[in-house]
């Protein structure tokens, strides 16, 4: 047999014809998953997430289901400024594409400022160590008092007039005043003025049985 007959039984026109075929329906494959995915997942279209941040959540929440999605509060947060029951903030942001019923998480203005536990800084951390704690939780901090002990270290925490101890919840409007030590052991020692004594010379040539000197005392 020649190698052209060979070949020929191969290269027919019925196994080209279903060749062509198969290419065909391959290519009608990739634009059907392409286009049929787009108009699944509607590419290209969406609902745009209006800004509901500063509104009443009342408001808010008439907004969002007008345009077809849903508002949910994940959190709570303060701002005096503001009324309660505002929206802070909003997750996605204004103007998002998204689908129709996509979730819209809110953060609300709470009716009071919140309380925090005091952490364990008394007697256990420096003043700078506190202050970084204190400050990082939201707290104003006033001008620290001094007392006798180890300097710039935490000996107890003054808020409102009040002392206050670890674990205490203060409101965080209200301002600490922490209490560090000055690096003096006694309030006297801080007072405390050494004076010399005077001492009187003796006449010429004669020598004194004791020494004549007269104290100083120090004025209170």
């Amino acid at each position: 047999m020649k190698t052209k007959e060979f070949f020929g039984k191969f290269v027919s026109a019925y196994l080209l014809g279903h060749l062509a075929a198969m290419v065909v329906f391959i290519v009608l494959i990739c634009f059907g998953v392409k286009y049929g995915l787009e108009w699944y997942t509607h590419h290209g279209e969406g609902i745009e997430v209006p800004k509901v941040e500063n509104m009443l959540y009342a408001n808010a929440r008439t907004l969002i289901e007008q345009k077809g999605l849903n508002i949910m509060v994940t959190d709570s947060g303060y701002n005096k400024k503001l009324p309660e029951d505002c929206i802070l903030a909003q997750s996605p942001g204004e103007g998002t594409k998204v689908k129709e019923g996509h979730m819209v998480y809110v953060t609300v203005n709470a009716p009071s400022s919140p309380t925090f536990a005091i952490p364990d800084i008394v007697d256990n951390s420096s003043y700078r160590e506190a202050m970084a704690k204190l400050t990082a939780m939201g707290f104003r901090l006033l001008p620290p008092k001094k007392v006798p002990g180890e300097k710039d270290w935490v000996y107890g925490i003054i808020s409102r007039g009040r002392r206050i101890s670890t674990g205490d919840l203060v409101n965080i409007d209200s301002p600490l005043t922490l209490m560090i030590g000055s690096g003096l052991y006694s309030e006297e020692e801080e007072d405390l003025d050494y004076v010399e004594p005077v001492y009187h010379q003796a006449h010429e040539g004669t020598m004194p049985e004791e020494d004549d000197f007269e104290e100083v005392k120090v004025p209170e």
